[in-house]
């Protein structure tokens, strides 16, 4: 008779650590989405792209550099949407920059968190409610998770470039290959929308659920990639309006 528990075993793959699916997303994003929709764990990855995002955000805006670069990106978005602020204001703003350290982790937990959710749930709805797959709302939430490891790597590649240039802006925007056009124009807002890291993220994002739902992976890809464009067109046209 056949040790049906022992083939059961071989054919289970042994659970990966965290670092190890933390690595794995980067490199061999399907494997590890393979074993996350088996043991869908997503708290221990949740918290350290919170803790890591959060602390490097902190850090930056601890410093007289990150400070200003900050001010000055909140006075340009401001300008640019028409509103100009009196010197009163300038100062109130100023004044709340020394606390802006402690306002990165909470910023990293609302955005992981709250958008965590929030992508998850139009996943589910789409691929669980509407087109009837079987996965859980876990399994769904748990791949949302790790896929966030590709937005802390962003941040920990932006920053230090944005500290030696003293700026906010993405340095891995697409407007970057194109800084002689208009910053306030259409073109210059929507090129910086199309950041290559969200990018990466988007087709990560993607292969996550291909793989949980055992779906093809370009045709989740370019929906998400055309929901992405729509997202970035009403930004831009907001922005430069």
């Amino acid at each position: 008779m056949p040790d049906t528990t022992a083939s059961a075993s071989a054919a289970t793959p042994a659970p990966k650590s965290l670092a190890a699916r933390v690595i794995g997303i980067l490199m061999s994003p399907r494997e590890t989405y393979a074993q996350v929709t088996i043991r869908p764990r997503w708290l221990g990855v949740f918290l350290l792209v919170i803790l890591v995002g959060g602390l490097a955000g902190a850090i930056f805006s601890a410093t007289q550099v990150g400070q200003r670069a900050i001010f000055d990106q909140q006075i340009s978005q401001m300008e640019a949407s028409g509103r100009h602020l009196t010197d009163d204001q300038m100062q109130r703003m100023e004044g709340m920059l020394p606390y802006y350290k402690y306002f990165a982790p909470v910023f990293q937990l609302v955005f992981f968190g709250i958008g965590g959710l929030i992508v998850a749930g139009a996943a589910f709805a789409v691929f669980s409610a509407i087109l009837g797959g079987d996965a859980t709302f876990r399994q769904v939430f748990a791949v949302v998770a790790h896929s966030g490891v590709v937005l802390t790597l962003a941040g920990l590649f932006a920053l230090p470039i944005d500290y030696a240039k003293e700026t906010m802006s993405s340095p891995t925007s697409l407007i970057v290959f194109l800084p002689m056009i208009d910053e306030s124009s259409f073109a210059a807002k929507l090129l910086g929308s199309f950041d290559l890291f969200r990018i990466w993220w988007t087709i990560n994002l993607a292969i996550g659920l291909g793989v949980l739902y055992r779906r093809r992976t370009g045709p989740i890809a370019a929906s998400l990639i055309i929901i992405y464009t729509a997202l970035a067109v009403l930004y831009a046209a907001v922005m430069s309006a």
